[in-house]
Formats: structure tokens, C-alpha cells, sequence
């Protein structure tokens, strides 16, 4: 059985969805899955065991009408048996049509029943921990395993030995002190009614470091670099002394090496917080107002991953409100968030998921004389 799985859009979707993939070769081991995702997410589902092909969608298709048909006609020689789109837009759409597939799995919309041979109506209840973002995922599976989905972990993102003793030679050679606990911070939202106020993070980041030594890293893109100084200089002097500004990493894929290495991550809800989470790193995540806490809080289950939200201490605010309506005035509701309504959620967290663990790994001597000179060999291949 030769199947596609349809997943545009940004990378938090596509780590999401790649439990699809996953899910469907543990219960049709024969079966072929091909997963179509956005040219710019490729680094999330790279080497990933259960991805037999990985089919990019590129901006050429947007661009170029002719483009975007030879694409189509290429994608109808595959043959698929099945094809689920999680995405369910005009692109995808237009794949699964293209396909020819037998079986056509989607969303439930006004528009999409004349597709699809089967729709699934998404829920907004939450039934489980999962959150809805994985439980809506998981009935995409229903018209093909019938109740056989069973997620028992969270999707992961699969690095190589070379890519982590990689990462870890450049966090050595930046001089960061791997006796100290590292804090990726994610500073910023994919956009700014996803971004926690610059002011209130930076009160954030000095309690942090109130609270023991930390070695702080802060996680942007190239495009925000002038936000990134803008927080760096709202922070103390000795928040400053331990914030690693100058360590940053020019891909997505050496991100994710880094990340691998640090003790947590703390900050702006998003696609680095999936991240994280796919690489077991402690996560203590910053919903905005606007965001529904109940679709993107995933795995909560699990006690290493804590997430707050404005409507988890101020529900009045969103009584009657739109989702529109609570876009329009992120501002404005992000202004009551003030940092102190958390701080001891903070504290608790890293005390539990950071401090004690970080002695606890030190105690056991995780970091064995095997590990260095493994590392040492590495670095020794690498100059040459």
C-alpha cells in the first residue's frame, strides 16, 4: 500500500503531523509513506525511520502556474493507494486530486466532502492530555486503522551521532561552561501577536538568573536581530554577563544540534517549543492571549512540559470573546500578563525539571571520559 500524507504550512504542524507517518508504518509495516511538507521544514522530519520519501513543496509551485502542473503530473505517476491531507487547502486539494488516489482522508469542511472520499469532523473538546492539535491528527487515521492509532510518545526529531557531537564541539569551542544548566530562550513569536512584550520578557530572564547560574542562549532568526539586541539591552547587567548573544546557529538543523545539549527551553509558545519537546528538552512555554491553550498544549501529561496562559489567571477577560476579536486585542491583554502572575511557576519548574536534574546527571557522571574522547576524535576528523 503506497500512501501520502499531505502537511503544509510551518514547522510545528509538520513535526505534528509526521506522528501520522509514524503511526501508519507501525500498523501497515509494508506500506510506502511519502510525506509532502514545505521546502523550509525539511530539517524537522530529516532521517526520520518512518518516512519512506520526503516530497518538497516549493515556492516555484506558488510562483509558477506550469510549475505547479508539472508537479501534479508527477505526483499522479506515484500511484498512491491513499492520501490524507492534514492541511486541506487549495494546494493540497489540488494534490490529492491530482493523486488519483482511492482513498482521499481529510478535514471536514463546507468545501471539502466533494473531494475527499472520507471527512473527519475535528473536535474542540479535549478528550485526553494530547491536546487537540494531536488528538484532530490522530482521526485522519480512523478511515484507515479503524481505533489502531495509539500515540504513546511524542513525535521526535531524529539527529545523527555526527550531527550532536558536531553541535557540541561548536557550544565548546563559544566557551559555554557544560557545568552550568543551558536555557534556550525563545524570544519571539513567528509574529508579533505571538510575541510576549520585550519588557516583561526581559523581567523573565533576570528572575531566571536570580535563581542560580544559568548559561542563557537566545533562539531568532537573522529578520530579528534588532528585537534580539532590543531584549539584550533590557536585561541586567548580570543577565547580560550570562546570556551567550554572539552563540547562534545559521540553520534549522544546527539549531536543533544546540538545542539537543540544553536543559531546557523557556519562552514564546511556538515551533521551537515542538521542537524541544521532540527532543525531550524540558519545555515552560508562553501561550499568547489569542492562542487556544487546549489545541497547542500537547503532551501535557507529561510533568517536564509547563505552559501558561492570561486565561489560566485572568478567565473574565476571555468570557464572550472571538478568537478574531482576542487577535485584535493581543496587545492590549498581553499588557495583563505581567510576568509576576507566573514567577513561582517558573521557580517550580527550575527547580524540578532543571536544577535537579542537572545535579542529578553530574552525580551519575553522564558525561563520561568516553564521551571526550569521542568528542576529541571528532574534532580531529573535522580539521581535516
Amino acid at each position: 500500500m503506497k500512501i501520502l500524507v499531505i502537511q503544509q504550512r510551518r514547522v510545528g504542524d509538520v513535526l505534528l503531523s509526521s506522528m501520522l507517518c509514524e503511526q501508519i508504518k507501525k500498523n501497515i509495516p509494508t506500506s510506502c509513506v511519502h510525506y509532502l511538507v514545505n521546502t523550509n521544514t525539511e530539517a524537522i522530519v530529516m532521517n526520520n525511520p518512518y518516512i519512506d520519501q520526503i516530497i518538497f513543496f516549493t515556492e516555484e509551485y506558488r510562483k509558477s502556474k506550469w510549475s505547479f502542473y508539472k508537479f501534479l503530473n508527477g505526483l499522479n505517476q506515484e500511484n498512491y493507494d491513499v492520501v490524507i491531507d492534514a492541511y486541506c487547502k487549495l494546494e493540497s486539494m489540488l494534490v490529492t486530486l491530482f493523486s488519483k488516489a482511492k482513498v482521499k482522508i481529510s478535514i471536514d469542511k463546507w468545501y471539502s466532502k466533494s473531494i475527499y472520499t472520507e471527512t473527519c469532523k475535528y473536535t474542540k473538546v479535549n478528550n485526553s492530555n494530547l491536546g487537540l492539535a494531536v488528538e484532530n491528527r490522530l482521526k485522519l487515521l480512523k478511515p484507515l486503522l479503524n481505533d489502531k492509532a495509539k500515540v504513546v510518545s511524542q513525535p521526535k526529531v531524529y539527529l545523527t551521532e555526527n550531527e550532536i557531537l558536531k553541535a557540541r564541539l561548536f557550544l565548546e569551542n563559544s566557551n559555554i561552561d557544560f557545568s552550568n544548566p543551558i536555557l534556550m530562550i525563545n524570544i519571539l513569536g513567528s509574529a508579533i501577536q505571538k510575541t510576549y512584550p520585550l519588557t516583561y520578557m526581559a523581567q523573565i530572564i533576570d528572575y531566571i538568573v536570580s535563581k542560580g547560574e544559568f548559561t542563557l542562549l537566545f533562539n531568532y532568526i537573522p529578520s530579528q536581530l534588532n528585537q534580539a539586541k532590543e531584549l539584550y539591552n533590557l536585561c541586567s547587567l548580570k543577565s547580560r554577563s550570562k546570556i551567550k548573544f554572539d552563540v547562534y546557529t545559521s540553520s534549522l538543523r544546527s539549531f536543533l544540534g544546540v538545542l539537543y545539549h540544553c536543559n531546557a527551553l523557556i519562552g514564546n509558545e511556538g515551533g521551537a517549543v515542538n521542537m524541544a519537546k521532540a527532543l525531550n528538552i524540558p519545555t515552560f512555554s508562553i501561550f499568547s492571549p489569542w492562542i487556544d491553550k487546549a489545541t497547542w498544549e500537547t503532551f501535557k501529561h507529561i510533568k517536564s512540559h509547563v505552559a501558561v496562559h492570561l486565561n489560566d489567571y485572568k478567565p473574565k477577560l476571555f468570557t464572550g470573546k472571538s478568537r478574531k476579536k482576542l487577535k485584535k486585542n493581543a496587545p492590549d491583554l498581553y499588557c495583563k500578563f505581567k510576568p509576576i502572575l507566573f514567577k513561582e511557576k517558573i521557580n517550580h519548574f527550575l527547580e524540578s525539571e532543571v536544577l535537579i536534574k542537572k545535579r542529578y546527571s553530574s552525580y551519575k557522571n553522564i558525561e563520561t571520559t568516553t564521551d571526550r574522547v569521542k568528542y576529541k576524535v571528532f574534532n580531529s576528523v573535522l580539521q581535516h
